[in-house]
């Protein structure tokens, strides 16, 4: 079975820095491209930065960019994302998805992680 575990959300105080996990098993890893999603309350699921299954091709939404690292390590099976300079505005469940286009667009990711809460206070 495909999963995807994210992890490594936490509460960290506005400026701060946290760095998300994304395992992935039960699929071929490097075939995939994956990308980090969030979904603040009473918003929709937005996409924040994915990166391609070769090639280590990289996107970012305009508000990530500069602040958001996202990189990927093919032994291990997991697809990193580095925050720093966190704002109140970036608390939001965060989610990791894998697809076959490097794309922010969450209707083309067939596969899907459990959620990671990241709470920034100010």
């Amino acid at each position: 079975d495909v999963q995807l575990q994210a992890s490594g959300g936490g509460l960290v105080q506005a400026g701060g820095s946290l760095r998300l996990s994304c395992a992935a098993s039960g699929f071929t890893f490097d075939d995939y491209a994956i990308g980090w999603f969030r979904q603040a309350p009473g918003k929709e699921r937005e996409g924040v930065s994915c990166i391609s299954s070769s090639y280590g091709s990289t996107a970012y939404a305009d508000s990530m960019k500069g602040r958001f690292t996202i990189s990927r390590d093919s032994a291990k099976n997991t697809v990193y994302l580095q925050m720093n300079s966190l704002k109140p505005e970036d608390t939001a469940v965060y989610y990791c998805a894998a697809g076959q286009s490097l794309t922010r667009v969450t209707t083309s990711y067939p596969y899907w992680g459990q959620g990671t809460l990241v709470t920034v206070s100010s």
